[in-house]
């Protein structure tokens, strides 16, 4: 898909206004402050119940806000919620939300927040990420029709009165309630539209900004919320967020001055942008993982020594220091470093071994498994078209070949929206992925290979005892035996294999210095309302 194309002609004719003068590009066009936002890959959906990328999530996070937000550190800080209360237990939360109204001036009440989780777990919203939700009492029962969504533990006392009952407890939730499936959506307006609901003419949105147009593979187009209770306090009067897979004519338009930030870049590019554009590079920890997943249901990925030595085989140091080039390290286990309350001791057990003696070791359990020259392991490996993924699969391609001449790979790159419905469906093979916390905490990583997170299980593995243990933690309210649990199952997970740990993340951005509040965060969330620009602020804006 040629996603840039056409983006000058249509996107940035409607905002001619925005001329460069001896001052540089000025973002004020008549009486609108104006943000253009490069945001990686074209949304599938703008719906918080249907989403389930990191590049949706910046949209729908600046049209929506939740029982808590992020401020501009990524932190999590209230945000519908005014307080709230823990039961003794750690079981039952209330809270007490702030007065707020929808776009169209609609009161936002504890109803719409009882409808959205009802809504978002009931089985025929297909919604891919609502496993996320299973802390919650009965949520995973609902989402599998075992019970009617009035069974969730949800429920609206009055307008301004929420209780959320959990299924254990989880000192995180504050957390994970800055995630988008735990948006309120207006039932007035999901249930006149249906799934027309997040059409431009019918969205209602209790954000900062509001849906103004959506033009496909070219930008999608928002302004202020007027009615937004923080209103005062927001900038930016309009965004433009464009898809911008390809890194090289993003990093140019950034330079160009036709975009203000762009939230990943390609890793070479880094010395010739510290050369160019010091002041726009930012770089930094990121809470996320790239990894492979193995379709588990096929007969060639159900032994684990099949697995492990397709692991062996990458030479995961090659890729972080001369494909990504940008501070990536690699992988040694799932979960990445700078986990709140967690040990981080478990590790894959040949990580340290020599790359050589790994393929040696990697050509054995293959031959032990009933691989050689006689029957041959043959697998396609498709990959994400976005960032630096269409250039690890050749170097991954020819690390398995390596192992002997007959083990025999295809790769295919895929749309990077497609790529993750494929998975979720179960039609790949071995493929590629990334995973950024949605909050900081282990289990956010680790229910991923849950038997019952499928479709957020792309591998299908299932594991009794790493189940049992990941349950336990969920119920052990001591941080420390938690951890020492959750330390377990991650091994467990690990000496199994259905997933390849690769590089920990880093978040690379351009980020143009007049641009402010933005603040480097492990989270990589960085919400438009705390954004301004630098020359409006000291009143310069004309130049």
């Amino acid at each position: 898909m040629g996603i840039m194309r056409q983006a000058g002609s249509l996107a940035l004719a409607g905002i001619a206004a925005l001329a460069l003068n001896a001052c540089g590009r000025s973002n004020v066009d008549g009486d609108s402050v104006v943000l253009h936002r490069g945001n990686m890959a074209e949304p599938l959906t703008l719906d918080p119940h249907k989403a389930s990328g990191t590049w949706e999530n910046n949209i729908i996070g600046d049209m929506f806000i939740g029982l808590f937000t992020e401020d501009a550190a990524g932190e999590t800080i209230p945000g519908m919620a005014e307080s709230w209360e823990m039961a003794e237990d750690g079981l039952s939360w209330t809270f007490s939300l702030r007065e707020a109204q929808w776009s169209d001036g609609e009161p936002v009440t504890a109803y719409d927040f009882e409808y959205a989780l009802r809504r978002i777990l009931t089985p025929e919203t297909l919604a891919n990420y609502a496993s996320v939700l299973y802390p919650i009492r009965n949520a995973r029962a609902v989402n599998t029709g075992e019970m009617t969504p009035e069974d969730l533990g949800v429920r609206a006392i009055d307008d301004r009165t929420l209780v959320i009952e959990l299924e254990f407890p989880a000192p995180y939730l504050p957390g994970l309630l800055t995630h988008y499936t735990t948006f309120p959506v207006p039932r007035h307006v999901v249930e006149r539209f249906g799934d027309a609901w997040v059409q431009p003419q019918n969205i209602q949105t209790n954000g900062p900004y509001r849906l103004v147009a959506w033009r496909a593979s070219n930008y999608v187009h928002v302004t202020r919320n007027e009615l937004f209770w923080d209103n005062d306090n927001v900038c930016i009067d309009e965004v433009f967020y464009y898809p911008t897979v390809d890194n090289a004519a993003a990093e140019r338009r950034v330079r160009n001055g036709e975009l203000d930030l762009i939230t990943d870049f390609a890793g070479q590019s880094l010395p010739f942008l510290r050369q160019q554009v010091p002041d726009y590079v930012r770089v930094h920890p990121y809470l996320g993982i790239v990894y492979f997943s193995f379709n588990t249901t096929l007969d060639k990925f159900t032994d684990a020594r099949v697995r492990n030595a397709l692991g062996m085989a990458i030479d995961r140091e090659f890729i972080a220091e001369n494909i990504l080039r940008a501070g990536q390290i690699p992988a040694h286990s799932f979960i990445p470093p700078g986990v709140d309350n967690y040990p981080g001791t478990a590790r894959i057990g040949w990580f340290d071994a020599p790359v050589e003696e790994r393929r040696r070791l990697a050509r054995e359990l293959l031959e032990e498994a009933g691989y050689g020259p006689n029957n041959p392991l043959r697998f396609t490996y498709t990959f994400r078209a976005t960032g630096d993924n269409p250039r690890i699969a050749p170097v991954v391609q020819q690390d398995w070949q390596l192992i002997a001449d007959w083990v025999q790979v295809d790769i295919q790159v895929v749309e990077t929206q497609i790529h993750y419905s494929n998975m979720r469906s179960g039609d790949y093979e071995l493929g590629d992925g990334g995973w950024i916390g949605d909050y900081n905490d282990a289990y956010n990583f680790l229910f991923l290979a849950e038997t019952e997170s499928v479709p957020m299980n792309y591998t299908r593995w299932s594991n009794e005892e790493y189940d049992t243990l990941v349950a336990r933690a969920n119920r052990t309210v001591d941080a420390d035996q938690r951890g020492r649990l959750l330390v377990e199952a991650e091994q467990i997970m690990l000496d199994d294999m259905p997933y390849i740990p690769i590089v920990y993340y880093v978040n690379k951005s351009l980020v143009n210095p007049r641009v402010t509040g933005w603040e480097d965060n492990i989270v990589h969330i960085h919400r438009t309302r705390w954004m301004c620009f630098s020359d409006l602020e000291d009143g310069s804006a004309e130049g």
